[in-house]
């Protein structure tokens, strides 16, 4: 008995041991890691012999000590080297918790970008907290949004609804970035509702020609609804659901749960054809500055090629 009673107490060290272990490592290490994620996709209709190459930011939430302006710049010098065609800022540049030493402004984080570089410009998106940690906005119930103004300011274009057909090397393509389907916080009877500011059929108005779509959308629930005429969705806000052990995240803000929580996603239309999105894991966090198995990533997206 006595003997049985040790082991217990031992193996229950071990196990308040680990878990203090990896609840450091979750909130002291790895959210100050970086890495390159990289896929490689080849939509149906892609023009043979194109190759496109796509780094994707998504959740920057620039806050002090895990995302301040210096270590925003040294993520876009980290981008820059990977040589992209086109750069895409896919939402949430705002805090998103309050575990922080000191805000940093909007100017400031959208200064720290403007280092960024790509042959075929650097095009953003707004996030859900790009208008709820803008108060004015959420009591007018209308933007433009804090972050949009920052953003262009420092000249980086924003788009909303809209797209833009670019070049590439002969071969058009198009960027299409949709507005956020979660701006506003509606509060009433006793629950919070969300209103978007999203127009799905209105971006994709915007295309004028058969050439490759690729849509910015921040929130990955908009998937289901996007149809085989876009070759690829990018999108963030999950942030691979911060803590990811064996391809499951236990928590992921998406009403699809891990559907769409992480990663190179592949799901047929109703024509039969597949549809293609990736969804990046993110720079910081929200709720609280933790992760675990799922670092700190610029996303690296390989259109008609393999992964580089």
């Amino acid at each position: 008995m006595g003997l049985t009673r040790r082991r217990l107490i031992r193996t229950a060290g071990f196990a308040v041991a680990a878990t203090i272990a990896s609840g450091g490592y979750a909130f002291g290490v790895e959210p100050f890691r970086l890495r390159v994620q990289r896929w490689a996709v080849t939509p149906p209709g892609w023009p043979p012999g194109v190759s496109l190459r796509i780094a994707a930011l998504a959740d920057v939430h620039a806050c002090r000590p895990w995302m301040d302006p210096d270590r925003i710049r040294a993520i876009t010098e980290r981008a820059n080297a990977l040589e992209p065609d086109v750069t895409v800022l896919l939402g949430d540049y705002m805090a998103g918790h309050r575990f922080v030493t000191g805000r940093v402004a909007a100017r400031e984080w959208a200064a720290a970008l403007t280092g960024l570089r790509a042959p075929l410009g650097v095009w953003a998106i707004l996030g859900n907290h790009d208008w709820w940690q803008d108060l004015s906005a959420q009591k007018a119930g209308k933007g433009p949004a804090l972050s949009m103004t920052a953003l262009r300011d420092a000249g980086i274009p924003v788009l909303e609804n809209d797209a833009v057909r670019l070049n590439h090397g002969g071969s058009p393509v198009w960027i299409a970035g949709l507005g956020d389907q979660l701006a506003f916080r509606v509060r009433g009877k006793g629950r919070t509702r969300f209103r978007g500011v999203d127009d799905l059929p209105g971006t994709l108005r915007r295309v004028s020609d058969d050439a490759p779509v690729i849509l910015l959308a921040h929130e990955p629930d908009i998937f289901p609804k996007v149809p085989p005429r876009v070759a690829l969705t990018l999108s963030g806000h999950t942030h691979g659901g911060q803590v990811r052990l064996l391809g499951y995240s236990p928590v992921v803000p998406s009403r699809y749960g891990n559907r769409y929580a992480y990663g190179h996603v592949v799901e047929p239309a109703a024509s039969g054809a597949p549809r293609h999105l990736v969804v990046s894991g993110g720079l910081g966090c929200s709720i609280a500055p933790v992760r675990a198995g799922v670092p700190p990533e610029i996303t690296l997206v390989t259109l008609g090629g393999a992964a580089g």
